[in-house]
């Protein structure tokens, strides 16, 4: 059974038992629509991050100049910036006048209108693709913040891993949807009368219309739950934030998550963001075995993210990240030495099941420690630090690429160190000490 055949099966408006995994009052569907953005983003992630407009941006936007592959850690690193900044301040505006849907609304019309006018992007346009891959990234970001603070609000504490378990793995389902359809159209450039390259920008309105279209089912079934405070927005949004702040020694195991999400994440984002350009540039794919790879990865990555949102809750949060920590240092190496695309496949099908179990445990132990009533405030502090590691990580590798003219294997195994400083901090984290701090 799939991982959206389990969401959906059963699906009716009966409340879910007191067994269940979910909160009291939280009807299936809504799961199930809150999944369903996971499934949505994805695609933006999949095919303009990871497999399809990196690579084309280094190759024909920038035309391989030496500071390509920086150019585009930098954009990246703009927006993250910008959310490190907005994120915390957002998420306790959207807390304080229970306004998560109509952020989140907000999100994904700006991601999606700004993905759209990336088809524009070709040799001579790099204003359009700065612009746009920064709005476009900025608005993914807060997104994903706002959608992940609804967790705690649908999943009982003790079900917080397994619940996001199946928003990852729906999420990576969506990324496969949105590649194998670029795929599909890359695939029939030849009978359009354009080359592959010519194709690419079509891929953008693909994966634009595809994240709309998902996100539909979220705002059609996701309940609003919070109750708005009538005051001065400003004011309490500031309020709640610095009472968050002064009260962080309470939460000490989450501070200790957050820092250790700042190293492993840093980690993943340079994975995600430079993968096409590393199996272009190192190994030698076309776009065509890229997609191909990174098809099959999300196959993987959806596995991991499903299966160990289990784990999570069996063995708990703390052990299953940590074991996929030290999968994604055995990863590093097999990148670093692979010398044929055989033991590169190895290595990237490794990346994919590390990735999604490693993010879904993230989410589930920010979850599991966060106080009732401040899920959209941790969650946008935890964005900052995310956000801090998306800037660090993938900068620290385009700078190592463009001083060391293009090394991407150094540049690699470098990334490994920051898994190696997430598994000392983690070791710190005790998860009943941090839950009961939450209570």
């Amino acid at each position: 059974m799939t991982a959206g055949e389990r969401l959906t099966s059963g699906m009716s408006d009966d409340l879910a038992p007191a067994s269940h995994s979910l909160n009291p009052g939280v009807r299936r569907r809504e799961v199930f629509a809150w999944a369903m953005y996971d499934f949505a983003n994805s695609g933006y992630t999949t095919v303009v991050l990871t497999a399809v407009f990196s690579a084309y941006f280094v190759s024909v936007v920038a035309a391989r100049a030496e500071w390509a592959t920086f150019a585009w850690t930098a954009m990246l690193a703009v927006s993250y910036l910008l959310v490190m900044v907005a994120g915390p301040l957002i998420g306790a505006w959207a807390d304080a006048r229970a306004a998560k849907k109509r952020v989140l609304l907000l999100a994904t019309i700006g991601c999606v209108l700004a993905t759209a006018l990336l088809m524009g992007a070709t040799a001579g346009t790099l204003a359009l693709a700065v612009v746009c891959i920064i709005v476009s990234n900025f608005c993914y970001a807060i997104g994903e913040n706002i959608t992940a603070a609804f967790l705690p609000e649908l999943a009982r504490p003790e079900a917080v891993g397994k619940v996001s378990g199946w928003g990852w793995a729906w999420g990576y389902v969506g990324g496969l949807v949105a590649l194998g359809a670029c795929l599909w159209w890359i695939k029939g450039a030849a009978g359009r009368g354009q080359t592959t390259g010519e194709a690419i920008p079509g891929t953008m309105l693909i994966t634009a219309l595809i994240y709309a279209l998902g996100a539909t089912v979220t705002f059609a079934w996701l309940r609003e739950r919070a109750v708005a405070v009538p005051v001065h927005v400003a004011h309490e949004s500031l309020a709640r934030l610095k009472s968050t702040l002064r009260e962080a020694a309470r939460y000490r195991d989450l501070a200790l998550v957050f820092a250790c999400g700042t190293f492993y994440q840093a980690g993943v984002a340079t994975v995600i963001t430079l993968a096409a350009i590393y199996a272009q540039e190192v190994m030698g794919f076309s776009t065509e075995d890229t997609l191909m790879l990174i098809l099959v990865v999300n196959v993987t990555a959806c596995a991991g993210a499903f299966g160990f949102g289990y784990v999570q809750d069996a063995i708990g949060k703390k052990k299953a990240l940590m074991l996929t920590l030290f999968g994604w240092v055995v990863m590093v190496a097999f990148a670093y030495f692979a010398t044929t695309r055989a033991l590169f496949w190895v290595a990237a099908n490794l990346a994919g099941l590390c990735m999604g179990s490693s993010q879904s445990a993230g989410r589930a132990l920010v979850a599991y420690f966060s106080p009732p009533g401040k899920s959209g405030e941790m969650f946008g502090l935890f964005g900052v630090f995310t956000r801090l590691a998306a800037v660090l990580g993938p900068l620290t590798y385009g700078a190592v690429s463009w001083i060391t003219a293009n090394d991407h294997r150094l540049a690699m195994l470098i990334t490994g160190v920051f898994f190696v400083v997430a598994i000392f901090i983690l070791a710190r984290v005790d998860e009943t000490r941090g839950r009961n701090a939450a209570k």
